[in-house]
């Protein structure tokens, strides 16, 4: 039976930049790292907008405020370290009525608070310099938001890590993991099409010193294994994008985002810049019928039932079936959709917008039905669990990484 001293389980951005992390601060450490899919960043890590936050939207002193903030430099630093493009191309966040300039001042205050830097207040003569398509009536500015490929990160992430002694299974499925005195147990099984008796294929059963699972849509079964989940659930919600005609990128020279509405948990329209020069509509926010249901119709019966036999989703979906209902309607009729894009770019018309990507969200719920909002990295025997890493994760992840590892020497005695 093979050992390790850490196993960590996913091999997406935080996943992958955990093991750099812990490479870097112990070197020559052996370290796993597993991936049920046959490539990394298969989920949330690949099918993101690919924009690096600054961390204007996020509560002071939180987690999420704390790593955006510094992990947006660290990610710059990174990209220009392993060649790999990025454009701080900026982002309008703009208020369109009245009612959303207390808002939008209150957001600037915040974005202060947080240290984000170069924010300005801006009126509409200069919101028309920077975005002369877009509608509004004030709007935060923000220059130093970006955009990157994440893909290519996480690329980079696995040769480095790989370059520097650590294996990387993948289409491997983590599907026990049993803690003993002095070591946890991974029971794995091979994913369909790899099959057990190829090379590179997974073994069943290894041992560890300690395991780390970073495993975005399937956190709360990873935790449940070991029984740390915390009452937390997973609930799938899937978005779709428009993207641009071609003809019609120019109408978008950067990112386009709505003033936040606290009494709503996601954002709505926005219209962000890709680094191919695409420009991408949405996404909006419904329930997903399956965790990697990408697909309108993609139905699995277990992980539906999962959702909803939690008494959480309940209890969030009676304080917003109305915003549920019109994410709904707007996810089918395409008009309804074009009508709020056409708040912030009054040029746009139905055909100009063209079918597009879907993601994931990864969606931790609470049993009051409460959404966790920051991220959390829970403890147990020989287990450390990241059981919620939102957006801006993907812009935080090698801070995230930091703090991972931080909480994980203080547990293990590797």
């Amino acid at each position: 039976m093979q050992h390790y001293d850490l196993v960590i389980v996913g091999a997406g951005l935080v996943g992958l930049a955990t093991a750099r992390e812990y490479l870097r601060r112990r070197p020559g450490l052996r370290l796993l790292v597993v991936e049920k899919e046959p490539r990394i960043a298969a989920h949330q890590s690949g099918h993101n907008s690919g924009v690096l936050h600054t961390g204007i939207y996020y509560t002071p002193g939180s987690l999420k405020a704390r790593a955006c903030v510094t992990g947006h430099r660290a990610m710059l630093a990174f990209c220009r370290e392993h060649g790999i493009p990025f454009q701080l191309c900026g982002k309008v966040i703009v208020a369109l009525t009245e009612e959303e300039l207390p808002r939008l001042q209150a957001l600037y205050e915040r974005g202060q608070r947080n240290g984000v830097q170069g924010l300005e207040l801006i009126g509409p003569e200069r919101l028309r310099e920077i975005e002369p398509a877009a509608a509004g009536r004030r709007a935060i500015y923000s220059p130093n938001t970006g955009i990157v490929d994440f893909t290519r990160v996480a690329a980079a992430l696995a040769e480095e890590i790989t370059a520097h002694g650590a294996d990387l299974r993948l289409s491997c499925q983590v599907v026990g993991l049993l803690p003993r005195a002095a070591e946890i147990v991974v029971q794995m099984r091979s994913h369909p099409p790899t099959a057990a008796s190829q090379s590179g294929s997974c073994e069943e059963e290894l041992t560890a010193r300690a395991v780390i699972t970073c495993a975005g849509l399937y956190s709360d079964r990873l935790a449940r294994l070991t029984g740390d989940d915390g009452g937390l659930r997973i609930v799938p919600f899937r978005g779709d994008y428009y993207v641009l005609r071609p003809e019609k990128r120019q109408l978008v020279r950067g990112l386009i985002y709505p003033v936040p509405d606290p009494r709503f948990p996601f954002l709505g329209v926005h219209l962000t810049l890709r680094p191919n020069g695409e420009v991408w509509v949405g996404p909006n926010a419904v329930l997903a019928l399956a965790r990697e249901g990408y697909g309108r119709w993609q139905l699995h019966p277990r992980e539906l039932w999962e959702t909803l036999s939690y008494g959480g989703f309940w209890r969030l979906a009676r304080r917003y079936w109305r915003m549920g209902l019109a994410e709904l309607y707007r996810d089918y009729v395409k008009r309804a959709y074009v009508r709020q894009v056409q708040r912030y770019v009054p040029a746009l018309e139905a055909e100009d917008l063209l079918p597009g990507p879907s993601g994931v969200r990864a969606q931790a719920l609470a049993p009051d039905g409460s959404l966790v909002d920051d991220f959390v990295i829970r403890r147990g025997q020989r287990v450390l669990h990241v059981q919620n890493a939102p957006s801006p994760a993907a812009t935080s992840s090698l801070v995230i990484a930091q703090m991972i590892v931080d909480e994980a020497q203080a547990q293990f005695a590797l």
